[in-house]
């Protein structure tokens, strides 16, 4: 960004804000956009550049990615998702936000399929999974054979009319 005001020229503060503002777009960047164009200007100074840089990259801090990924763990339920699928997106999440072993297994009991967890429980003390790399290992197994048995549960009639789950 910088190579691209430099070799324009641009070298006034409002219109270098300007400038980046336009080109930033979509997810968090638009957001932040939105929030900066609804702001009313309070003053008629200039705006100062080093504050705007410090905003920006507080903004688009790794800190602040860690904290989306953090909030969107908390909320990530299987519901209706293939449980490979589920587990691949679940550590995936649990790796940007940085979640310890012992809350990453709370919410996998949490938000994966209740079925699922309630097999698992129903496992004599010596075969329940202790650390989060059993846990994903047992939750992957157990729900990938009750997607294997739901398969063959589903009849379609030539009407259109499907029977089962």
């Amino acid at each position: 960004m910088r190579l691209f005001l430099k070799s324009n020229r641009v070298m006034e503060t409002d219109d270098r804000i300007t400038v980046i503002l336009a080109c930033l777009r979509g997810g968090i960047a638009g957001i932040y956009v939105q929030r900066k164009l609804n702001e009313p200007d309070k003053e008629t100074r200039t705006q100062d550049w080093e504050e705007f840089v410090q905003k920006i990259k507080t903004t688009f801090s790794n800190k602040m990615k860690a904290v989306d990924a953090e909030w969107k763990i908390e909320t990530f339920k299987q519901g209706k998702k293939n449980t490979a699928d589920f587990m691949i997106k679940f550590n995936t999440l649990a790796i940007k936000a940085d979640t310890d072993e012992l809350h990453a297994i709370f919410l996998l009991k949490k938000n994966a399929q209740q079925d699922i967890i309630k097999t698992i429980l129903g496992y004599p003390p010596i075969a329940m999974p202790e650390s989060l790399k059993e846990w994903k290992v047992i939750i992957t197994s157990v729900g990938q054979e009750y997607e294997s048995t739901e398969r063959y549960h589903n009849y379609k009639t030539s009407t259109g009319t499907t029977y089962g789950r």
